[in-house]
């Protein structure tokens, strides 16, 4: 089952779920849910029990802020039953993510500049958020007038959380306490960026957890860090280019990804409409460029692999599709499937793995 967060009106369906057929990359739409507006980015608790979902809006009953849902998740159908909503506390919120004991969901603001968490209650449901970090300052670009937190996730051994504002050009480390929700922000950032860059997203290598990765959206480039877990920090590898040297069109970088077995990693690219593949060398943590692959649409923002590895979904936002590849994983390539599922403003896509297959009425 494959989950579909997008941009969409309060009252029109806004999440939907498809069939992935691994062999072949066809989806097949199930599912299509009202989850509020603009559902743009989901996740999912570990026991696959519970969705939830950002309301990127930029206000919510009457207060300067957008929402969080939470759905629970017919284990037999994948169906989705609305739980309950709180306010985000900031505006257009465009990032949730779980502590690794599902304890506590975390939520970075865009608009509002900051991020907050919520106790999650032993039904699913969100409690009213129970901490909130505020950034300040901006930077050098116009789309960085203030401060926009863009991704928050807690570390692999869910002591920190680490939150990537675009806004500031910073990484801001949290000491995470997930038995009361509480965010206790460090007295140095994680990382300071190149003024400029707009870190947009990270992730952790998948088996060295002492590697991660940023992909930053103003100036094309991806990040590699050696990550400190006793304090929370980061230190630079090296930054390397999304993009071909000769393109000199717009470009936005979006969403990160390894592969579940280390070896490649995977970039978005909006403008130049591709994914760019990179081999990370196993003890450097360097990467040496792969190919860029055009993602058979306009606008790619997020992307996700299906549960073996061998197909990769990308939502292409503006073309309204979303598009599969099939995976080489022993050389990290991507060949397009020729499968293309129609989805109204796709921003997220989640596999889940565990629901048979069930005739639908």
């Amino acid at each position: 089952m494959v989950y579909v967060g997008t941009y969409a009106k309060p009252d029109a369906e806004s999440i939907f779920a498809y069939r992935l057929n691994e062999e072949t990359g066809a989806l097949t739409r199930v599912l299509a849910v009202k989850g509020g507006e603009n559902p743009s980015f989901l996740t999912l608790d570990a026991d696959r029990k519970f969705l939830y979902a950002v309301n990127e809006t930029t206000e919510y009953e009457g207060q300067k802020s957008g929402a969080v849902s939470a759905f629970a998740i017919d284990q037999k159908t994948g169906d989705l039953t609305f739980l309950n909503r709180q306010p985000s506390l900031g505006g257009a919120p465009c990032y949730i993510s779980l502590d690794h004991k599902n304890k506590v969901a975390l939520v970075a603001n865009y608009m509002g500049g900051n991020v907050s968490a919520f106790p999650v209650q032993s039904d699913g449901r969100l409690g009213a958020s129970s901490d909130i970090g505020q950034h300040q300052g901006k930077g050098p670009r116009p789309q960085q007038d203030a401060a926009h937190a863009h991704c928050i996730i807690p570390d692999p051994n869910n002591q920190f959380a680490l939150a990537v504002d675009l806004g500031i050009d910073q990484i801001i480390s949290y000491k995470l306490d997930n038995q009361n929700g509480k965010l206790e922000r460090q007295a140095q950032p994680a990382f300071k960026a190149q003024p400029g860059a707009g870190p947009r997203h990270l992730t952790f290598h998948p088996t060295n957890k002492r590697f991660a990765y940023v992909i930053n959206e103003l100036n094309a480039t991806l990040t590699t860090f050696t990550y400190h877990p006793a304090t929370g920090t980061l230190t630079q590898i090296e930054t390397v280019s999304t993009i071909p040297a000769d393109y000199t069109g717009e470009n936005a970088c979006a969403d990160v990804h390894v592969s579940a077995d280390g070896k490649f990693l995977y970039g978005s690219n909006r403008g130049h409409n591709s994914i760019v593949v990179f081999a990370i060398h196993p003890t450097t943590n360097k990467l040496t460029l792969v190919e860029h692959v055009s993602t058979q649409g306009n606008w790619p923002r997020n992307f996700t692999f299906s549960p073996s590895g061998k197909i990769l979904l990308v939502a292409n936002q503006r073309s309204h599709n979303i598009t599969t590849f099939k995976v080489d994983t022993q050389t990290g390539k991507l060949t397009y499937t020729g499968n293309s599922a129609p989805v109204p403003s796709p921003v997220y896509v989640q596999v889940v793995p565990v629901f048979p297959e069930t005739p639908r009425p």
